[in-house]
């Protein structure tokens, strides 16, 4: 007996001293384990607003009754996941989507393995969905709702490019006609511009919702101009939209310069293109209140300016 204990401690000993014993894979088990988390993308769904946050309190197992705890408890969160993984990002939850979710899947909505799940799903499918970089939430959940303004615009836009189909005299598809015509329109735009920093912006009104598309170029003096592919598929998609329905809207261009006042231009949709807008119009079109009518104060240190010609032949679309 007393052989077969010191025969035992002797190989705990060696293990120990090798590091494959039980305490030498332990303390090098966690060692593997924090190296993996932090390789291991961590995606958190938020809550945004109040009136979503009064809809998750239903579930019993939410465990929150106030909404800026919540937000204290997820910048907690957030602050503390960023020194665990390489990516953090923030999902925008919205409670009617994830409800339709559950009851398509079978799943109970009253519990933490669904919210999860279902945060997963938001990141997977391409939902609204911003990366953490340690902004505060004060800056984080604009970005957020943002983001997804922007993709139910973009989503809106391209459903009603699909809906008007194929020319019925000739089979062109309208709303590809109208992509490829918003395309060129964009690409003179920023050839005309010019050097500088440009700010688009595209509102169209179609028939269920104010369709809007901003878009940021940085055209430098020589080589080409830097933008957002996203950005500027979801501008072509909106202005596609508006030229297909042949609808009233327009585009206005902001540049900055470098010891300069901004520069102000603007277009209006006409003929399945953008006319250029007088110098007249363009400062009424920014010094009037859209809602009231009444007369605003030019914003200092903008020049107004009317839109340039952008040498694209009218066309018809056979609509």
């Amino acid at each position: 007996m007393a052989h077969t204990n010191r025969t035992r401690t002797n190989r705990e000993q060696r293990g120990k001293t090798a590091g494959t014993g039980p305490t030498g894979t332990s303390r090098r088990t966690r060692s593997d384990l924090r190296a993996l988390r932090r390789e291991v993308p961590r995606t958190v769904g938020l809550v945004a607003d109040e009136r979503d946050f009064t809809a998750m309190r239903s579930y019993r197992s939410f465990a929150f009754d106030d909404h800026r705890t919540y937000l204290r408890r997820i910048d907690a969160l957030l602050r503390s996941l960023a020194t665990e993984s390489a990516h953090t990002a923030v999902a925008l939850f919205d409670p009617e989507e994830f409800a339709d979710h559950c009851a398509e899947t079978g799943q109970d909505p009253d519990t933490a393995a669904a919210r999860a799940r279902f945060t997963a799903r938001i990141a997977a499918t391409g939902g609204a969905v911003v990366r953490y970089t340690g902004q505060p939430l004060g800056q984080l959940v604009p970005q957020l709702v943002n983001t997804a303004v922007r993709m139910a615009t973009w989503e809106y836009a391209t459903m009603v490019l699909a809906d008007l189909g194929e020319c019925a005299d000739c089979g062109v598809d309208i709303g590809r006609a109208s992509f490829d015509r918003a395309s060129r329109i964009l690409t003179q735009l920023i050839e005309r511009a010019g050097p500088g920093t440009h700010h688009l912006v595209c509102s169209i009104p179609a028939p269920d919702e104010q369709l809007l598309a901003a878009l940021q170029v940085v055209r430098p003096d020589t080589g080409p101009a830097r933008l957002d592919a996203s950005e500027s598929a979801e501008f072509v998609t909106v202005l596609a939209a508006g030229i297909a329905l042949n609808s009233a809207g327009g585009v206005v261009l902001r540049t900055t310069g470098p010891d300069a006042p901004d520069r102000l231009h603007g277009w209006r949709l006409r003929d399945n293109g953008l006319a250029p807008l007088s110098e007249a119009q363009v400062f009424s079109a920014y010094c009037t209140d859209a809602d009231t009518g009444e007369p605003l104060s030019p914003e200092p240190g903008v020049e107004y300016h009317a839109g340039f010609d952008l040498g694209i032949e009218e066309t018809d679309l056979h609509r």
